[in-house]
């Protein structure tokens, strides 16, 4: 979650508003620079390198880089007949991708008829995550979509007693939770193996991933979850269980837990389907 995306301030979803005497739109785009080297890899080649990227935040979708054309390399980009119009940002046309023997149609695309207010965008070329190779900041990969200033996690030791049943069977017995807060979500709160009967935690097939936290685990028909080997940035949950309140009891200082505004998470994007085997690569 971030600025634009789930419950954010400039989502469609958002769960808190802005205090203002007029209407907002209903839609807000916001450009800003992203301030950090980004480079693109495709085809064993690097094919865009920008210390000038510009991140265009827009409701309902992952934020998305923006590279100048001239920090693209030269004969990459293949117009297309094909354009498409953005509701926002007018008329679209779209590129072919192509470096080596490798090529990819409809990989990239420009904002070519832009309205006054959106000339930051002007010059500029979007990459389609999914068609490309990889992206990073520096050196390191990022995954899954570009990352979002906006999007912060905190972590936080409590000693509030927290108690997970299926019935009249307890799973979980702790007071000495991690709470989760992730922007735009309710608290999650995260219990220590130790404090989890493990007989109760029959592994479900299939794992997800998470830009901001890693490759994700479920258990018990998908009403628990665990990061086993945490990204660095949060490694303090590692190997934890979290439980979901809608499909199981989970109770905090004697108060049961309720699905919350927010706290569900919503897969979209045309990142969503990206392999467990590319993110471990």
């Amino acid at each position: 979650m971030g600025l634009s995306w789930q419950q954010g301030p400039l989502a469609t979803a958002s769960i808190g508003r802005f205090l203002v005497p007029v209407e907002l739109p209903e839609r807000l785009l916001f450009a800003e620079p992203l301030r950090r080297r980004m480079r693109v890899r495709f085809g064993d080649t690097w094919i865009a390198d920008s210390e000038d990227v510009v991140l265009l935040h827009e409701p309902a979708r992952y934020p998305v880089a923006y590279f100048p054309l001239g920090d693209v390399v030269a004969d990459v980009l293949t117009a297309e007949e094909r354009t498409t119009k953005h509701k926002d940002l007018g008329v679209t046309s779209w590129f072919t991708v192509a470096a080596g023997s490798d090529s990819k149609a409809r990989a990239a695309w420009q904002h070519t008829e832009l309205p006054d207010y959106a000339s930051d965008l002007k010059g500029r070329v979007a990459f389609a995550w999914r068609a490309m190779d990889a992206f990073y900041e520096e050196d390191e990969r990022i995954v899954g979509h570009a990352a979002d200033a906006y999007h912060r996690i905190d972590i936080r030791q409590t000693s509030r007693h927290l108690i997970v049943r299926k019935g009249d069977q307890v799973i979980a017995d702790t007071s000495r939770p991690l709470v989760l807060y992730e922007s735009g979500f309710a608290p999650r709160w995260y219990v220590p193996r130790e404090d989890v009967d493990e007989n109760a935690l029959t592994p479900v097939e299939g794992q997800t991933f998470c830009p901001y936290k890693g490759l994700c685990s479920y258990y018990a028909d998908g009403a628990a979850w665990s990061y086993e080997d945490a990204w660095t940035e949060v490694r303090r949950i590692s190997g934890m269980v979290s439980f979901e309140p809608d499909k199981i009891e989970v109770e905090l200082d004697g108060k049961r837990l309720r699905q919350e505004p927010g706290q569900g998470v919503v897969s979209h994007g045309i990142d969503r389907d990206l392999t467990v085997e590319e993110l471990s690569g």
